[in-house]
């Protein structure tokens, strides 16, 4: 049976004011055509198919069409939630998904539906699993996971460590599993000592929520999300981010392309990912060396660019260089302090001197002389 792992989607996810949803619908046809072309049966999505608890619209529709295309005549999807997906409204659409072969778990009772008679289908499932069968009778166990939030901890009303509760919740999952044929966890979770990238929430992502690899079963393939580097500590795999979130991931992205033999699953191929733009940091130290260098990419990148100034950046400048390139995401102004500047504490300060600083750093020039007598005006009314 030929699988493929996905994770971390985030669909609807902008970066900054920058709409990326034609990225992402982009990407995802890719990973269409890669099932067509390498005869997948099985693709499985750990978590984070959306960036927030409450989707636009839109992003709703293409996660719906995706899985659906995915899905196709003839392969099955497993889907577990993450911890920027309601788990509930996630899986709400479980009992009719099953019969297009989507197989959703999230935060509520597994609904196994009507499978039909598709070649690849479910051969039983429970709350915490599920058993994909493929046309040749190859079987595959997938004890899902869904991410455990706060209202998943609650419900369990224990005192036990988060590691515990994971662990036995793994346990859980697996209460079904003989050991007959190749065994999967598919799951969300923060792995301890995994490689964290800015586009992670940092609220999950402390030593109360990380887990030691120690607690995933031995004689699986774990398959996970939550972390957007591809990535493995053990057994324990993250397939990575479907795109580029943040500048500081790296812009190879891919998927993993399983295999199962006998009774143990192994990574075929590491599959890199095609759509969605690259994400890149440049380096200036002016506008005019920064107008040179943007104008040397074409439009399949966004950029940060870093200014190191001597002077606070202008407005103007700002604007020829977002018009030398519309992939400019953000420019980051780095402004040396010059040895000779006299250091001032702002408590010695005078109020207008005060007000010139402030306006300065937040328009890169000086306030007119009309403004700033107004202002002074205007504070000696309130005194």
């Amino acid at each position: 049976m030929r699988i493929l792992h996905t994770s971390d989607w985030h669909i609807g996810k902008r970066l900054m004011d920058r709409e990326r949803l034609p990225e992402q619908a982009e990407a995802l046809r890719f990973l269409v055509r890669l099932c067509d072309e390498k005869d997948v049966d099985l693709v499985l999505v750990a978590g984070d198919v959306f960036d927030t608890y409450l989707p636009a619209a839109e992003a709703e529709e293409l996660f719906f069409r995706a899985v659906k295309e995915l899905a196709g005549e003839k392969r099955a999807v497993v889907i577990v939630s993450g911890n920027h997906d309601d788990g509930v409204r996630l899986a709400s659409s479980a009992p009719i998904a099953a019969s297009d072969g989507i197989y959703i778990f999230g935060s509520r009772p597994f609904v196994l539906g009507e499978a039909g008679n598709r070649p690849v289908r479910a051969a039983e499932a429970g709350d915490h699993y599920v058993v994909i069968e493929n046309s040749s009778g190859e079987r595959v166990y997938i004890n899902a996971l869904p991410y455990l939030n706060e209202a998943r901890l609650k419900e369990e009303k224990s005192d036990e460590s988060y590691a515990d509760l994971v662990s036995r919740m793994i346990a859980k999952g697996d209460e079904a599993y003989r050991g007959d044929m190749p065994h999967i966890l598919l799951t969300h979770l923060f792995v301890a000592g995994g490689q964290v990238s800015d586009s992670e929430r940092s609220i999950e992502l402390g030593g109360a929520r990380a887990v030691p690899v120690s607690v995933f079963p031995e004689n699986c393939y774990v398959a996970l999300g939550h972390l957007h580097r591809r990535q493995n500590m053990g057994n324990a795999f993250y397939s990575g981010s479907l795109l580029q979130y943040s500048f500081d991931e790296n812009p190879d992205k891919s998927v993993y392309l399983l295999e199962t033999e006998h009774d143990k699953v192994k990574i075929a191929e590491k599959i890199p990912v095609e759509g969605g733009k690259k994400l890149i940091r440049l380096e200036a130290n002016s506008p005019e060396d920064g107008i040179v260098l943007l104008q040397k990419y074409g439009d399949d990148v966004l950029i940060e660019l870093t200014l190191h100034l001597t002077e606070p950046l202008v407005r103007d400048d700002l604007r020829r260089m977002k018009e030398a390139h519309g992939g400019l995401v953000s420019v980051v102004p780095d402004v040396a302090v010059t040895a000779d500047a006299p250091m001032r504490m702002r408590s010695r300060m005078s109020d207008a001197e005060l007000f010139v600083e402030y306006y300065r750093s937040r328009f890169s020039k000086e306030p007119e002389g009309e403004l700033k007598e107004a202002f002074l005006k205007l504070l000696t009314e309130e005194e």
